[in-house]
């Protein structure tokens, strides 16, 4: 039962606290023409009031200021049960309310403190995740820059390809794919493996690069780059074509590299004569199909996630 009582006056206070207090000043101030108008309608002879004093209602406005705020100058006097009631409780209202008013005051303030500590928190977390983040700029930067220019190299024409990695174009055609067997031919990459098999590396260390960094810097930070990163990520792992170009050393005979070269080769050639609309090829080219689409949402989020980085990266510099 004591508990029960016990809490009931908390949460009472506790929505007593959170009125605000401009809310009891309006009620305060309400209140004084209310009893004005109260002791103006009571019986003659209830107050002691000296000679020449006014009785109108103006004159009953000025005693209820001077007794809701408790100055109480002495020239209206109650001198009855009724006036001496309606004065007290006029006094006890007073006096609540300004109790009430002041409690709302400390209560307001101290959520306004709250409120500047935990914004002085958040600040804090923000520079320090942003440290963060412009630490490890440099290995998002190289693996992005890395992936896009296995995208410039696979989605460019070997005869086009500069000797240093261009700049990749998301507007590639679909037969701008036709040489992704070739090497990338970037001075970056020493190996003689077909360009897409170097894409798909690369994008495989960039997304797991980019998913290891929510567990590292808190990415919300940033939104727009954290949904850029996750949807790199998914899309990689959704690309259900890649075993295709995945290359198996040691299991090939020499006929089965003869065959193999036969196959790239005249994929190669229809992807280069193809022409119009990509999604109508027929299924053998099904997996080149997915390769270009991939390439195409991959390597924009690359080139968005490369901006917002350098421009974070940048603005901290400035600042």
């Amino acid at each position: 039962m004591a508990n029960t009582i016990s809490d009931k006056i908390r949460h009472f206070f506790h929505v007593v606290s959170n009125i605000r207090p401009i809310i009891w000043i309006c009620l305060y101030i309400v209140l004084t023409p209310i009893f004005a108008l109260i002791y103006w309608g009571l019986p003659d002879g209830q107050f002691r009031i000296p000679d020449g004093a006014g009785t109108d209602y103006g004159s009953w406005l000025y005693y209820s200021i001077v007794t809701i705020t408790t100055l109480g100058f002495g020239d209206y006097t109650p001198a009855h049960g009724i006036a001496q009631c309606v004065t007290a409780l006029e006094v006890m209202c007073g006096l609540i309310i300004l109790g009430l008013f002041l409690n709302a005051v400390g209560a307001m303030k101290s959520e306004i403190d709250v409120e500047s500590e935990l914004e002085k928190q958040r600040r804090l977390h923000a520079a320090g995740e942003k440290e963060k983040l412009i630490k490890t700029a440099p290995s998002i930067l190289h693996n992005i820059n890395a992936f896009l220019a296995y995208c410039y190299a696979v989605t460019t024409p070997a005869s086009k390809r500069a000797d240093e990695a261009g700049s990749f174009n998301p507007d590639f055609g679909f037969s701008d794919m036709a040489d992704l067997y070739n090497p990338s031919g970037l001075s970056s990459d020493y190996t003689r493996r077909p360009a897409v098999e170097r894409l798909l590396k690369s994008a495989s260390r960039t997304s797991l690069y980019l998913d290891s960094l929510e567990g590292r810097i808190d990415m919300s930070l940033w939104p727009e780059l954290m949904e850029d990163c996750f949807s790199f990520v998914a899309n990689y792992q959704l690309f259900a074509s890649a075993d295709v170009f995945e290359h198996r050393p040691g299991d090939e005979t020499a006929a089965d590299k003869d065959a193999s070269s036969n196959t790239k080769k005249e994929i190669s050639d229809r992807i280069a004569s193809w022409q119009g609309d990509p999604n109508k090829a027929d299924s053998a080219l099904a997996p080149y199909v997915d390769l270009y689409h991939f390439i195409k949402e991959n390597g924009q989020l690359a080139l968005k996630i490369e901006t917002a980085v350098t421009r974070i990266a940048s603005e901290s510099q400035e600042a």
